[in-house]
């Protein structure tokens, strides 16, 4: 897989690395990686695009706002600006805690449908997966493993803990699985019958199997 499957400062940047324990939370975005504000000049999903790419492909000592800024088509120090540090930014690109309030925010029986649709319909708005970049952390031994700790935090064991009856775990992590099949078949097959569906029949043929998960 590509970094296009998920898409695809001023002053001299150090090479220090951010400390995990310690990276500041991010501001509040909504699901969609865009500002609540809902100002299409600030150029915040464009940034955190390209982002998620920069991070995705190189370790983040190599990572410049520079380079994320040329990317994105915006100037560095209007990253600067909307995330502030380097390390600030990454821990925006980390934060799954808007995709999860955005896919959980439905009943349990009603759930897996939902699951599509929201998957299906942020990708398609943002041009991006909510979910895939946590892949690129696989096999990662630098501050990318990040991604996996607040995956497993934010979507996977918050998942659990909605659903009701025996192996919450096991079954939160094979949903967890199942969506992101679901976003990286989607960004192989950019083109494919799959892209062109309708969400409810994406939803017709796919949520059954996630609601099978949820009801255990």
């Amino acid at each position: 897989m590509t970094a296009q499957a998920e898409a695809a400062a001023a002053a001299p940047e150090g090479t220090d690395r951010p400390r995990p324990a310690t990276v500041p939370t991010p501001a509040t975005e909504t699901a969609t990686g865009t500002s609540p504000a809902t100002d299409p000049g600030t150029g915040r999903a464009a940034i955190l695009r390209a982002a998620r790419r920069a991070f995705a492909l190189r370790p983040y000592a190599e990572v410049t706002l520079r380079g994320i800024a040329a990317d994105a088509g915006v100037s560095a120090s209007l990253i600067v600006k909307r995330f502030g540090s380097k390390e600030q930014l990454f821990a925006a690109v980390a934060d799954f805690g808007p995709a999860a309030d955005a896919l959980f925010g439905a009943p349990l029986p009603e759930l897996g449908r939902h699951l599509v649709h929201t998957l299906v319909g942020q990708r398609r708005a943002q041009q991006g997966d909510p979910l895939l970049r946590v892949v690129f952390s696989l096999g990662i031994s630098d501050e990318r493993s990040l991604l996996r700790d607040r995956f497993q935090e934010q979507i996977t064991d918050r998942l659990a803990t909605l659903l009701t009856g025996p192996d919450a775990a096991l079954r939160a992590e094979l949903i967890a699985a199942q969506l992101i099949g679901l976003g990286a078949t989607l960004s192989i097959h950019r083109t494919g019958a799959a892209s062109q569906a309708p969400p409810e029949r994406l939803a017709d043929l796919y949520a059954p199997a996630l609601q099978r998960l949820i009801e255990g």
